[in-house]
């Protein structure tokens, strides 16, 4: 039996549990099938010790920062994923979505002459009204995601040869667009945003055990609290330790050090859906169709609206994993988009610990998923392994999560905890 202890806040009871009942009921939710990110956040850690000891480059600083750039894309697209899989459907034309938009900002910047802060926003727009076109398909005109977003799939594919004129290469010059994947924070902006991350998360998670408490509610214990905050310290600042090392193999001729810029990029994104599924009505309408779409209809919540809505979050944030692709590359080919990167950013949403069946998951298992495909591609990369090999080793780990998931909602189910 958990213990607890009950403490009076302004005349109300309060019941706060202690450490030791908190992590009790954690282990017991566990045990009940709600497992989260857990599987993922082990297999990270597992993957990264064997590539570690493999290979000792692996956790150099110089690999570990590019680990950041070569993964952007998909999480980005992962971000985007996660709300349409909340709802159960599907979006098979993220990557190649991405690509079109991708062509889009290079078409401007190079063949029309646009600055960055124009191209930049018209190829969001091209990804809101890629979305919304989706969205509206699939629930106004009752078309199944599936089939939409296959016909897109292709479609999009056909237009992003048809924007670059058959295969044409379009390489972009400009300084910023081009750094915005490729180059690094100051060592001195690295270490302010550092900072200013751990202490805005601990100022949230005392914010909302205050709020809580004001409104008689259950808070975590402190012990509970202060570890979270410990923990994301050491995490952020360890890292930014790391990052901020020179890694160039010839400093004297260009030095290489800092946090990358696509890091607090991520990190912003992750904040703001975070926020906007966590802590708004919105967020509570996408889980509760997801949940149940006839009570969520019932309950007067706008479910087509949801639909569409979800459609177009997805498609503007494979635009934004267009821009940061054709970022990396300083160039968009008609590849940009395409061959693996749909199956990286559905399976690091799925292996970050969301449910293909709709109505749970979370935004941060797109960053642990993504992680875990970047440190897969990388790891083995290093290691010699063929594309072939990689495939076959990244599809297991995918299966192996969608099991995981499965096997976890039965036993949900059967313990009453679904």
């Amino acid at each position: 039996m958990s213990t607890t202890t009950t403490t009076t806040a302004g005349g109300v009871k309060v019941v706060k549990p202690t450490v030791g009942s908190y992590l009790n009921d954690y282990w017991g939710r566990v045990r009940g099938g709600d497992l989260g990110s857990l599987p993922a956040i082990l297999g990270l850690v597992v993957l990264s010790l064997i590539f570690g000891v493999a290979r000792d480059t692996f956790f150099s600083s110089l690999n570990f920062a590019n680990l950041f750039n070569q993964g952007a894309q998909v999480v980005f697209i992962a971000m985007g994923l996660i709300f349409v899989l909340l709802l159960g459907e599907i979006d098979l034309s993220a990557g190649f979505a991405s690509g079109v938009c991708g062509a889009v900002v290079a078409i401007l910047l190079t063949n029309h002459g646009w600055d960055w802060y124009t191209a930049i926003p018209v190829a969001l727009i091209t990804g809101l009204v890629i979305g919304f076109v989706l969205g509206f398909l699939v629930a106004k005109i009752g078309i199944p995601s599936f089939v939409v977003t296959l016909a897109a799939f292709l479609g999009f594919q056909g237009l992003l040869l048809v924007l670059l004129g058959g295969g044409t290469n379009i390489s972009t010059r400009d300084e910023f667009f081009n750094s915005l994947n490729n180059d690094n924070l100051s060592v001195t902006w690295s270490w302010i945003l550092a900072i200013v991350a751990v202490l805005g998360y601990a100022a949230v998670q005392f914010n909302q055990v205050r709020s809580r408490a004001k409104r008689g509610l259950v808070t975590d214990p402190l012990g509970i609290v202060l570890l979270r905050i410990g923990g994301l310290a050491v995490l952020v600042l360890v890292a930014t330790a790391l990052l901020t090392q020179e890694r160039a193999i010839n400093p004297a001729i260009n030095s290489l050090k800092g946090v990358p810029i696509v890091v607090p990029i991520i990190a912003f994104f992750l904040v703001l859906w975070t926020f906007v599924l966590g802590r708004t009505s919105y967020g509570r309408h996408v889980y509760a169709v997801g949940g149940n779409t006839e009570a969520a209809r019932r309950a007067g919540i706008p479910v087509d609206r949801i639909r569409i809505s979800v459609f177009v979050i997805a498609s503007f944030m494979a635009a934004i994993g267009g821009i940061m692709a054709v970022s990396r590359a300083s160039s968009v080919d008609p590849n940009t988009g395409g061959s693996n990167i749909l199956l990286y950013s559905v399976g690091a949403a799925v292996i970050g610990g969301t449910s293909l069946f709709g109505g749970k998951g979370k935004v941060i298992n797109a960053v642990i998923g993504g992680a875990v495909i970047a440190v897969i591609d990388n790891g083995m990369g290093l290691l010699g392994f063929s594309a072939g090999q990689k495939y076959i080793f990244t599809g297991v780990i995918l299966l192996i999560a969608a099991s995981v998931d499965a096997l976890a909602r039965r036993r949900a189910a059967a313990t009453g905890n679904r």
